[in-house]
């Protein structure tokens, strides 16, 4: 099932708000369903409550216990508060009548302002011509990850041993959507192996626990076959637990996206 079909049932909750979702197998990590998914599924209905021109500023996500695939959940969306420029949002994903992911969600529209500052932070990684994609390892490689492809220009691949901890690269669905737009970001964005795993020698499991993505504007026009640069490096990790923070760019090389998760390692 490609992701727009996904995207799309999640649209439609405002008129559906009861519809039960199963996500295929196809779409899996482990046991669960890939978290990227799950995210811009709540982010896509999230997003029907509010006016067009209120953006998605900032969205905060909490992965609280598995999804299943293969398992019917719930959306819920609750409007916390609406005000003259700001709109916040509250998504679930429910399912067996528990809480299985949570995000807050922060959309806003543009005013006028005398205070600006410009990102000009920038990357040296050329598009790739021959990328390095991450292999397709039987029971070790998770099966979402089908569905995009990611070259690494800079990190060691996954439970490899290497003393690394960052990941710097480019992304982009293998099977490109109609357009691209802010879920299709969301869900590029948290494919990428968690950075601490290519330290370890043998597969192990490991999750996102907490999720912060910011989106910067304006953006300019993006294009379904576009890649897109991002560069995540391990802030510190300790005691199973990491703190990373990430980067992204256009193709054109400005900054569209900051990330920062707090991951946990079961080995």
């Amino acid at each position: 099932m490609h992701f727009d079909v996904l995207i799309a049932i999640a649209r439609a909750h405002p008129q559906q708000p009861e519809v039960l979702i199963t996500i295929p197998k196809d779409w899996s990590q482990g046991r669960t369903v890939f978290g990227g998914l799950s995210a811009a599924m709540l982010y896509s209905a999230a997003k029907e409550y509010v006016e067009e021109d209120r953006l998605l500023r900032s969205m905060n996500t909490s992965f609280v216990g598995p999804l299943l695939f293969d398992v019917p959940f719930q959306i819920s969306i609750e409007i916390v508060r609406e005000g003259k420029n700001v709109s916040q949002i509250l998504a679930r994903a429910i399912q067996n009548h528990k809480n299985c992911v949570l995000s807050q969600m922060c959309f806003a529209k543009a005013r006028q302002s005398k205070t600006a500052v410009k990102n000009d932070e920038q990357h040296a990684m050329a598009i790739p011509k021959k990328a390095n994609y991450i292999p397709n390892i039987p029971k070790v490689t998770p099966k979402f990850l089908r569905h995009y492809q990611l070259s690494i220009d800079s990190g060691g691949l996954p439970f490899t041993g290497k003393k690394s901890s960052h990941y710097y690269g480019w992304m982009r669905f293998k099977k490109p959507p109609q357009s691209i737009n802010e879920a299709h970001i969301i869900s590029m964005i948290d494919a990428w192996p968690l950075t601490l795993i290519q330290q370890l020698r043998w597969p192990a499991p490991a999750s996102t626990i907490n999720w912060n993505l910011d989106f910067i504007y304006p953006h300019r026009a993006l294009a379904p076959t576009d890649w897109f640069a991002y560069k995540v490096d391990t802030r510190q990790a300790a005691d199973g637990y990491g703190h990373t923070e990430a980067t992204i760019w256009d193709i054109h090389g400005q900054v569209i996206a900051l990330s920062r998760q707090t991951t946990a390692v079961f080995d």
